[in-house]
């Protein structure tokens, strides 16, 4: 059964290696090139022109191998696995047309902040509502209306609060993957590593899952999550396709993933997170979007606050290259606390779990 995970991964890989430089041809071939603001770094004005809209790519390698997967080993698909990819594809959506916007119409700022803002609730209302449905054979949806950090925790909050919360995880994390995508191969390689994690993550609760409770040395222990191995393969999926797309995506980048990729990155990690009960623990394993994110914040609310700012330039990225950091090093540095924040965020996975055995 492990096998899909393996294949999802790699077929993924191949696809994005294979598959990116045929796309950075047809984009440059249509002028679809990134905008770059006049405001940013000096340093980005050399990008200006580099192709856009790469999230194409992994979006669509991460879609053929997850089917593959299933057709190679036959193993059927899941309501979790759909719901994941249907949510990462509907925030590709909406990031597609930002960017469609911004380079052939000649709008800078793309979508109407209204109409993007209207995009993103639809996909997820849709996904938070799909995932309360599609109970399996022990009532378990692909989503729960509990709260949960390794698994989990409390009473119900109920539909409607669930709802609103699904939408400000999506949402919270869909925009911060926008903003950690300054630099070439940041939000790339940063995702990689979360989804490493939430692959080992899907096999653990698959081994230590309720529905073998029989089998298992302490049954207290189990997870009781609906789809755990399908949404492993979902995010080897990934994993491996963004890992292809990072070979193009490295500095010096020959391709962007753009808003179409940010928003369906960010929006995977939301819904595996929702389906894989571990939504407060993503805040950790995605530490390096929070921390960026949190930088805006903090900037917006000072300036607003006291007329002064705390970084020389928001998000935290550009903060370090105007202290004369080169891209690189920011990028590698950057990909060092991401990686420590998947150690620690697995950790206190594995915590929790020999906790309750």
């Amino acid at each position: 059964m492990m096998n899909q995970i393996l294949f999802a991964g790699v077929i993924g890989l191949f696809l994005t290696m294979i598959g990116t430089p045929l796309l950075i041809k047809l984009l440059a071939r249509k002028g679809y090139g990134q905008y770059i603001r006049d405001d940013g770094p000096r340093e980005h004005a050399s990008k200006r022109g580099t192709p856009t809209m790469g999230g194409i790519a992994f979006i669509l390698a991460t879609i053929v191998a997850y089917f593959l997967s299933k057709v190679i080993t036959g193993k059927p698909v899941t309501y979790s696995g759909l719901l994941v990819l249907g949510l990462m594809g509907g925030m590709g959506l909406v990031g597609f047309l930002d960017d469609y916007i911004k380079i052939v119409k000649r709008r800078s700022l793309g979508l109407r902040a209204k109409a993007k803002m209207a995009g993103q609730l639809l996909g997820g209302i849709a996904f938070a509502v799909l995932s309360l449905q599609f109970a399996d054979n022990r009532g378990n949806t692909p989503a729960s209306t509990k709260l949960s950090f390794v698994q989990d925790f409390g009473w119900s909050i109920g539909p409607v609060l669930f709802v609103v919360w699904a939408l400000f995880m999506i949402l919270a994390m869909s925009n911060g993957v926008n903003l950690t995508d300054g630099l070439d191969g940041l939000a790339t390689g940063a995702s990689v590593l979360v989804f490493g994690a939430y692959t080992f993550i899907g096999v653990w609760q698959f081994q230590e899952s309720c529905a073998n409770a029989q089998t298992l040395t302490n049954p207290g222990a189990c997870y009781e999550v609906r789809d755990p191995l399908d949404l492993a393969v979902v995010s080897s999926a990934l994993m491996g396709a963004c890992l292809g797309f990072l070979w193009w995506n490295t500095s010096p980048a020959k391709i962007f993933m753009g808003d179409t990729g940010s928003l369906a990155l960010g929006g995977a990690l939301a819904g595996l997170a929702i389906c894989s009960r571990t939504e407060l623990l993503l805040a950790i394993l995605g530490g390096l979007f929070v921390l960026i994110t949190m930088s805006v914040v903090i900037q917006v609310g000072s300036f607003r606050l006291t007329g002064k700012r705390v970084f020389r330039m928001a998000p935290l990225q550009h903060h370090f290259e105007l202290k004369g950091w080169s891209e690189v090093l920011v990028v590698v540095r950057f990909w060092i606390i991401q990686g420590i924040c998947v150690i620690v965020g697995l950790g206190l996975f594995y915590a929790g779990w020999a906790a309750d055995k």
